[in-house]
């Protein structure tokens, strides 16, 4: 089938080189003109045969609704947008209003794989009508990973993102968790090899997983993580995983506590911890470290 793809940077151009290598035709638009196919958005729409289906990979928020937007305007009624961003599930919702009211149908989708989606495939969580996941379904497959698992029609529109939202914030905990013991491992003068130490978990253990591989290669790398600042953004899903759970009063404890550590890796000099000194300070005559 064709497909239009709005967006080329890290994730979308390797999707569009895994979505050509099935035997799809893909245009791609982006604002670097060497990374797009065609000059415009109108370009792009003017290309495709109808009916057309336009995938859009840009950041989440106002390059979204700018893009959505303007596919609104340049569209025709039976054509149909996907939204493959970090977008968040209630933008869904209103996403997809106001293209129904053109005519036009949307279908979200989460998509996780990074810079390994090309050769591995992406997971992809996509939520919508089933007519409408069923006009984009040959691109799912050509996206997935190869085997019976790695795509899902989670539901309705927004779901896709929802459980893309909560996969991140899986993912907050399971990373925090390795991090954490291996700077205890680290601390310990009777552990000599934390790198083997790891690797040594690659087989045979429950705590194995692919983010396990990828901690193991970052230690081949820099075995002490001498090279990096002990600083980590957030990409905002976290946020509004933590967001949700407060709105459907479910305890979230261990993403909770991830995400706040990211905060507190911003903090060179800890407000908090200034506090918490004084007062050990103040009720026991702890000593205290000037500057």
């Amino acid at each position: 089938m064709e497909l239009g793809l709005v967006g080329l940077g890290k994730m979308g151009g390797n999707m569009r080189e895994r979505i050509r290598r099935a035997g799809h035709t893909v245009i791609g638009y982006d604002r670097n003109p060497d990374l797009a196919d065609v000059d415009s958005l109108k370009g792009l729409v003017d290309r495709l045969q109808g009916p057309r289906v336009v995938w859009v990979m840009v950041p989440a928020g106002a390059a979204t609704q700018a893009t959505i937007d303007e596919l609104a305007e340049l569209l025709s009624p039976g054509d149909l947008v996907v939204d493959g961003g970090n977008s968040r599930w209630t933008d869904d919702e209103k996403h997809a209003e106001e293209l129904a009211a053109k005519g036009i149908g949307f279908v979200d989708c989460g998509v996780s794989g990074g810079v390994w989606g090309l050769e591995n495939g992406y997971a992809l969580m996509y939520g919508g009508d089933k007519e409408n996941v069923a006009k984009v379904q040959p691109i799912f497959d050509a996206l997935k990973p190869e085997g019976e698992f790695g795509s899902v029609h989670a539901g309705k529109v927004g779901a896709g993102h929802f459980a893309k939202m909560v996969h991140n914030g899986i993912e907050y905990a399971m990373m925090q968790a390795y991090a954490e013991g291996w700077e205890l491992l680290e601390k310990v003068d009777s552990v000599d090899n934390v790198r083997e130490i790891f690797r040594s978990w690659q087989e045979g253990t429950v705590i194995r997983s692919w983010l396990l591989d990828l901690a193991v290669n970052a230690l081949d790398d820099d075995e002490h993580l001498e090279k990096l600042r002990g600083y980590a953004a957030d990409s905002g899903e976290g946020r509004w995983t933590v967001e949700a759970a407060i709105d459907n009063a479910v305890p979230l404890p261990a993403i909770t506590a991830s995400l706040f550590a990211r905060f507190a890796s911003r903090q060179d000099d800890s407000p908090q911890m200034k506090m918490i000194a004084a007062l050990r300070n103040q009720f026991g005559g702890h000593a205290v470290e000037s500057k």
